[in-house]
């Protein structure tokens, strides 16, 4: 179980480093074509301006504490809202992508199994 959790924990921060470095250093390539739901979407992400820069901070933040193994289980919780909402994006709005968003979520509620007797003392009397 122990390889397991280090596996899983470093796949998934190599994930997010990736895509927050990425993006801050502008390394990806020409972005995809994107269906009309997928362009209004994103469109009113970009429209506020702060939403994406955020989200990408939170992805690296959220990298970096599940590379360092005292941190992951903080880590586990600081990123599964990013986790969740885009496996929603890619459920409702660009399905070709669903398997691998699926296997992240899958991978940050694998973390939380694991890390679960550290979650406990949060939820407990």
């Amino acid at each position: 179980m122990k390889i397991a959790v280090i596996i899983v924990r470093v796949l998934l921060a190599a994930m997010y480093l990736f895509a927050s470095v990425s993006y801050f250093l502008n390394l990806m390539p020409k972005a995809p074509e994107m269906t009309a739901a997928q362009t209004s979407f994103m469109t009113g992400v970009m429209a506020s301006v702060y939403l994406f820069p955020l989200i990408k901070i939170t992805e690296l933040i959220g990298g970096v504490l599940l590379l360092i193994n005292r941190t992951a289980p903080l880590a586990a919780i600081i990123i599964f809202p990013v986790t969740l909402n885009v496996f929603l994006y890619h459920a409702f709005l660009g399905p070709k992508e669903l398997p691998m968003v699926a296997v992240m979520l899958l991978f940050n509620l694998f973390l939380f199994y694991a890390y679960r007797a550290k979650y406990l003392p949060i939820v407990s009397k």
